[in-house]
């Protein structure tokens, strides 16, 4: 507890209320301009607005070097644009996404309702083992756990931990985690991200459910 408190306090000193509320506002526009390139943008034209968006998440982090969000933000392009770059060239914005991340952490580790480690989590069940990359289903358990303690109701923190189930082969746990992310509270600031989000869930629960059918009808077959 006393640790924390001297973290608070720190972060008022480094932050004060006029800073926080700038990085906040800088911090918004990363996240509509993330949603529109993830969500909107295809093949060579979302690349270029990654690396675009990339060096305007450097910017925000030179401005506002204290600040945990700016630190989740440019992760979490990073990583978004290794998924969508793909191959053995994504993986120094793999690598880039986890020292953000891990940088967001040792600063403030609730910050965003604990993004980081929900973000954190993801990278580690999606990006190879080694010696390719630094891939560890173990670790992934548990910073998407401990995700979901910070953010029990959130449509990320379920959905990301629905993916890692799935992954694992757990589709009734998989199926129930997705659903708790289909009943998560709207996001009034980021509609575009919660309706690209929302598609992404459906998406996964028909694979979800694809896989619990066939589970079925094989104990069925095997009962008679």
């Amino acid at each position: 507890m006393k640790s924390i408190n001297i973290l608070l306090i720190f972060v008022v000193l480094v932050l004060p209320k006029w800073a926080i509320a700038d990085v906040m506002a800088e911090v918004v526009q990363l996240q509509k301009r993330w949603a529109e390139v993830n969500y909107t943008l295809k093949s060579k034209q979302q690349n270029s607005a990654f690396e675009l968006l990339i060096t305007d998440a450097d910017k925000v982090i030179a401005s506002y070097p204290s600040a945990a969000e700016a630190w989740i933000w440019r992760g979490i392009i990073n990583s978004s644009f290794a998924g969508a770059k793909g191959g053995l060239g994504a993986m120094s914005f793999a690598k880039a996404a986890k020292t953000d991340f891990e940088k967001a952490l040792t600063i403030n580790d609730s910050a965003l309702s604990g993004s980081a480690y929900t973000s954190l989590g993801t990278l580690y069940f999606k990006v190879p083992g080694w010696p390719i990359g630094f891939g560890d289903d173990d670790k992934a358990k548990e910073m998407l756990e401990t995700a979901l303690t910070l953010n029990p109701d959130g449509i990320d923190s379920n959905y990301f931990y629905a993916e890692f189930l799935r992954e694992q082969r757990r589709y009734d746990k998989a199926e129930q985690y997705l659903v708790k992310a289909q009943q998560a509270p709207d996001r009034p600031s980021r509609p575009l991200a919660d309706k690209g989000r929302h598609v992404e869930i459906e998406q996964s629960l028909a694979k979800v459910r694809q896989q619990l059918s066939k589970k079925n009808s094989a104990s069925i077959t095997d009962r008679r």
